[in-house]
């Protein structure tokens, strides 16, 4: 699989991991990471160490997760990203509305 989930023990943290593009194609897969969880988790992780490339879509993506999440009040994070993205992430402001390392 190319987007991969781990709750913690406790059921606060959600980790999502993408390997690969991260792109439309990862769409469906991206949100079955987080909708059907119940309690949802108070902390999102999304991890990028393995991801080599992010497009709109992506951007698109992690908004609606930021929506899901709580909006403004939400606790995201995404970590691990590559150069390359984390340029991708700054150019898009995102790092306003993301806790990015």
């Amino acid at each position: 699989m190319a987007v991969t989930s781990e709750i913690s023990a406790d059921g606060r943290k959600l980790t999502i991991a993408i390997k690969g593009r991260f792109d439309f194609a990862k769409h469906q897969e991206f949100r079955d990471a987080y909708e059907e969880l119940n309690p949802r988790p108070a902390c999102v992780v999304v991890d990028l160490k393995e991801a080599t490339y992010l497009d709109s879509s992506a951007l698109g993506m992690l908004l609606l997760l930021r929506e899901y999440a709580g909006g403004d009040e939400s606790d995201i994070r995404v970590v691990n990203s590559n150069p390359d993205v984390r340029k991708i992430l700054g150019t898009s402001n995102f790092d306003q509305l993301f806790d990015i390392n």
